[in-house]
């Protein structure tokens, strides 16, 4: 088993920067890769970006420039560091492991933009 526990969510004005932390415990080896997903009220969740064991970004068009994975592996804490915000990013944001075959979720943090 995997747990993952998300922080730093909050409320933020547009154009403002929030970073939100996922600590990762339990069974961590053999996860490939760690990511960020979010889910906006009456909208399916999205993949905003996700980081693989090698290294590997990739993010969704509408943040990339903007938006920052990484990962401390001596605190085995993934970063998601958020500039220029809109108020279209707000959503509850779910950290995500995917280990061998299964997905593992945080519970995870609401992050509002006002304009």
């Amino acid at each position: 088993q995997v747990q993952l526990a998300e922080s730093g969510g909050g409320l933020v004005q547009a154009g403002g920067s929030l970073r939100l932390s996922c600590a990762v415990s339990g069974s961590t080896t053999g996860i490939i890769t760690m990511g960020w997903y979010r889910q906006a009220p009456g909208k399916q969740r999205e993949v905003v970006t996700a980081i693989t064991i090698g290294g590997t970004t990739n993010y969704a068009d509408s943040v990339k420039g903007r938006f920052t994975i990484s990962r401390d592996n001596a605190k085995s804490t993934v970063y998601l560091q958020m500039n220029s915000l809109k108020p279209e990013d707000t959503a509850v944001y779910y950290c995500n492991a995917k280990r061998y075959l299964t997905n593992y979720w945080g519970q995870g943090t609401q992050v509002t933009v006002s304009s």
